[in-house]
């Protein structure tokens, strides 16, 4: 078995989330992920909500797995001449800095495909062309400019970003698919391209169901929604749905047993009328299989705030494992609320290499994500990140041929490392 992306050679120019969650993608799959970062900085995340003093943050580290790390000055011109014969031996060049900022470099389109015609130039940015083309965005921001925010949170109450990051490492995921798109081409066309993806757009994509609730929303109410069913009028556009389901089935958040004292002690739970005979045997009212109130998905909607405090009286009986074990038997649909503790000791999880343990040598253990796509013959095997320029020396000799003096030189002018300044006389 081999990697799916062996021999394929990442130039990456990103940093933060997006960019870095694209390139790790390509990493997992056997992608030579070349990161360059600025001697003696690196990607501002290495320093950000540190836990482990003197070791990069778990920011950095859960985004950067499997990756050569090296550091090059690009304003220092024989740096500028490193990244150019980069250019040249690598297939894709991935970046997410703001606009107009590879440009300014003097990395173009125009000169990164005049270097390498085969190159696929990829780019992560906060939106397309239009007003706010040239504007900064953050994770946040994506999620309400692309309709994700407007749309959650509670009727009467405030919009809400979900704590799912779909801005940023969304945006990255589909940025990734470009990229092997645009390598799948370059086989038959043997060029390169552009590939680029907004970070509103990929917020957008994930939201189309809202889209197409708005579009349904102009023919008459959403039916499905519970304030129908509570004879609350509609507004011009879609409304915030709480813990509906966006399928169309009735679904609500349920308190389990312990929900007192455990915050996340609650299950999912979806009427789906194909099982509605059952739900009414599993909560101890048979009645309501026949009873016209009842029996219908129609009949039911008014009465779903009853209908749902009745299973709740059932959900509260159960913890959250006990009641998705027993719905589980009669394919009722229901999902527990998993905390985050609860996900990190999961041993299914780990077993499937989801969740991932790995050795850092300045912080110890660690867990991570890990390739959330299986592929039966290639798995991926997750490495920890790299250490700022852990790789310089190794890239520069391996890949662009660089002599032992070579190398030295670049670092005493600057150019993959910082210049040390003389000690102060005393």
């Amino acid at each position: 078995m081999s990697q799916a992306l062996k021999g394929v050679r990442i130039l990456d120019f990103t940093h933060v989330q997006s960019g870095p969650t694209c390139t790790q993608l390509l990493a997992w799959f056997g992608a030579d992920c070349i990161k360059v970062e600025r001697p003696g900085v690196g990607d501002i995340t290495r320093g950000q909500l540190v836990d482990v003093p003197g070791a990069d943050s778990l920011y950095f580290t859960m985004l950067n797995s499997n990756k050569r790390s090296i550091t090059l000055d690009t304003k220092n011109k024989k740096g500028m001449e490193v990244l150019e014969r980069l250019i040249k031996e690598c297939d894709v060049m991935v970046e997410n800095f703001a606009p107009g900022a590879m440009d300014r470099m003097g990395l173009t389109w125009e000169r990164v495909h005049e270097l390498n015609p085969r190159m696929i130039y990829a780019s992560v940015k906060g939106f397309g062309p239009g007003p706010y083309e040239e504007c900064k965005v953050y994770e946040n921001v994506a999620q309400c400019t692309g309709g994700a925010a407007s749309t959650t949170g509670f009727l009467g109450g405030p919009p809400l970003v979900t704590g799912a990051q779909i801005g940023d490492s969304g945006t990255g995921l589909h940025l990734a698919l470009g990229i092997v798109a645009a390598l799948y081409q370059r086989n038959t066309s043997g060029k390169g391209q552009r590939v680029t993806c907004a970070m509103q757009d990929g917020v957008l994509n994930l939201c189309r169901v809202k889209l197409r609730d708005q579009q349904r929303l102009e023919k008459g109410p959403l039916t499905e929604y519970s304030q129908y069913g509570e004879n609350i009028p509609f507004g011009e556009a879609v409304p915030r749905a709480g813990n509906d389901s966006g399928g169309g089935q009735p679904g609500w958040i349920l308190k389990c047993k312990g929900w007192e004292t455990d915050p996340d002690a609650y299950i999912y739970f979806i009427t789906q009328a194909p099982v509605w005979n059952e739900i009414c045997d599993v909560i101890g009212e048979p009645t309501w299989k026949t009873d016209p109130d009842y029996a219908t998905p129609k009949a039911r909607l008014p009465r779903l705030k009853a209908i749902f405090a009745r299973i709740e009286e059932w959900t509260m009986s159960k913890t959250k494992l006990e009641a998705m074990d027993i719905l589980n038997e009669f394919d009722i649909p229901c999902g527990p609320i998993l905390s985050m503790k609860e996900i990190a000791e999961d041993q299914s999880l780990r077993a499937t290499g989801t969740v991932v343990e790995v050795d850092h040598p300045k912080r110890g253990k660690y867990l991570t994500v890990g390739n959330p796509i299986k592929m039966s013959d290639s798995p991926a095997d997750v490495k920890r990140s790299p250490l700022l320029g852990e790789h310089t020396d190794e890239v520069l000799r391996d890949l662009l041929g660089y002599s032992v003096d070579e190398i030295a030189m670049l670092k005493q002018i600057g150019a993959t490392a910082p210049v040390k300044k003389p000690a102060a006389a005393e």
